[in-house]
């Protein structure tokens, strides 16, 4: 059981760290730093948007407007890391109860 909660664990960060990296690449790309006309951005660009899109998609219904700032994925990683706090603690009763 606690293999099972270690690894769920282990995808939420991972996938954390991919929400990073679709916000770090949507911001080099909307500021022109990297050019999507390029087969292997676009590429990335669009494994990332593959990725994150479907999570982050439900956030921003519930979003208001903020004029082209967009905290979705902030939130989303605030939500999983609550998760993992929830798993964690979740575990810890478990194994010592």
């Amino acid at each position: 059981m606690a293999a099972l909660f270690w690894l769920v664990d282990q995808l939420i960060g991972i996938y954390i760290w991919v929400l990073i990296a679709a916000a770090v690449f949507s911001m080099l790309t909307s500021f022109g730093v990297l050019d999507t006309r390029s087969r292997l951005v676009w590429t990335v660009g669009d494994f990332l948007y593959r990725i994150t899109e479907p999570a982050l998609r439900p956030i921003r219904r519930f979003l208001p407007n903020l004029g082209g700032i967009d905290i979705s994925p902030v939130i989303l990683i605030l939500l999983l890391q609550a998760l993992r706090i929830f798993i964690s603690t979740t575990l810890v009763r478990l194994v010592f109860y």
